[in-house]
């Protein structure tokens, strides 16, 4: 079989892991297993990066945050290419460059366009183990891009499609996929199965266990991943397609999560006229700006308001661009919001069952938990609430939906 692997951070957080991981990939490699490993970078070496960077620069070119985070990969699969030749597994490393994954010319947020699989058959054929910096690839002009916080998760998914890979797992610090984080939520209970649908609405939404991204292009593709945990050899979760989920008619929410990172803007008193929200959301796309929950409202005197969330770390961004497009209009005001949280909760039985907003507004309100704002699509419903009582909802939520695990 051909198979894609990928350790987290955790995973390879220092030598002794790495050794463990080593071990676990040569039971594959002595069972005849083709092997691809992507790596992400060991422990907090990104977060640690990303200091050293801010306290040079407080607004540093991405083009550079690229040239540095890209970095911590390399160690890892360097060391993780050492640690399998040191107990006769042969392995050799590859960078994003130097498989050619290709992306587009967004720096920090690049997505995979495609990827040249020539030096992992030579590779093969000289029953070499590949190991792969995850995380990265370049651009036309073979500049160094990254795909985001988590990529190496869709570096997996893209190398386990480009080479048609028998399975794709996503080996992590949690054994699987949890009705919520269990960090947060104790009575969280771990998922043999959950569809694409479910898993991306999650992923989008705050749950940490895959890049959003990779489960976009698993269910393009038709990649069924598994998530399992590097710490023990117990089944993980299967990400899989919403037809050969067993018991669709049984569950009405899959699973809640709670997004932490979050800021809330909000333009007042802007006009109430045709192509405004158009015109501004165009910019904020522009700026690669991920906007989540909008609310629009018309007030008086043709008055409108748009509030949107935007993730934390874009604020300054948003603001400067919402501050050029309020003096082009001429008028209006700026409120900025930091201490909220969104907890959503999803699931595919929404589809065919009533009731859910009701259930989750009542949870709350049982909580004296007030709702900022409220979004909703086909299978999930999302509410703003503050970031002190975000845990506490998630909580409710949780326990409403009948998702707390006995005893």
């Amino acid at each position: 079989m051909l198979i894609v692997q990928k350790f987290g951070g955790t995973s390879v957080g220092d030598t002794d892991r790495i050794k463990n991981v080593a071990n676990r990939i040569k039971g594959y490699y002595e069972q005849g297993h083709r092997l691809i490993v992507v790596v992400s970078a060991m422990g907090h070496t990104t977060d640690e990066l990303i200091d050293m960077a801010m306290k040079l620069n407080g607004n540093p070119p991405r083009r550079e945050m690229d040239m540095l985070l890209s970095t911590g990969e390399q160690i890892s699969m360097a060391l993780m290419a050492m640690a399998l030749e040191a107990i006769e597994v042969p392995a050799i490393s590859f960078t994003g460059g130097q498989l050619q994954i290709m992306t587009d010319g967004t720096h920090s947020n690049a997505r995979i366009r495609g990827l040249d699989t020539t030096r992992l058959d030579e590779a093969f054929a000289q029953k070499k183990v590949c190991i792969v910096a995850g995380f990265q690839g370049v651009n036309e002009n073979q500049e160094i891009m990254t795909l985001g916080r988590g990529g190496s998760d869709t570096t997996a998914v893209a190398l386990a499609v480009a080479v048609k890979a028998d399975e794709c797992e996503i080996y992590t610090d949690v054994d699987g996929v949890y009705t919520t984080d269990p960090n947060k939520v104790p009575k969280a209970k771990k998922l043999k199965q959950i569809c694409y649908e479910e898993m991306l609405e999650l992923a989008s939404m705050g749950a940490g266990v895959l890049h959003n991204r990779s489960v976009e292009l698993a269910s393009k593709f038709g990649i069924v991943v598994h998530v399992r945990s590097s710490f023990n050899h117990n089944p993980g979760t299967l990400v899989v397609p919403e037809e050969k989920i067993m018991d669709m008619e049984k569950v009405l929410v899959r699973g809640v999560s709670l997004k932490s990172d979050q800021a809330r803007v909000a333009a007042l008193d802007i006009p109430d006229r045709p192509g405004l929200a158009a015109g501004l959301f165009e910019k904020l796309a522009t700026a690669s700006i991920n906007v989540d929950m909008i609310v629009q409202s018309s007030g008086h005197d043709g008055k409108n308001t748009i509030s949107f969330t935007v993730p934390s770390n874009d604020l300054a961004n948003a603001r400067g661009i919402l501050e050029k497009f309020l003096a082009e209009l001429g008028g209006g005001r700026i409120a900025v919001e930091e201490n909220i949280a969104i907890v959503s909760a999803v699931g595919v039985g929404m589809k065919s069952h009533s009731g859910v907003a009701a259930t989750m507004f009542q949870a709350l309100a049982k909580e004296n938990i007030n709702i900022e704002m409220i979004s909703t699509s086909e299978i999930k419903i999302s509410v703003v609430v503050q970031k002190d009582q975000a845990k506490r909802a998630l909580q409710a939520a949780h326990t409403a939906f009948g998702l707390d695990q006995n005893g």
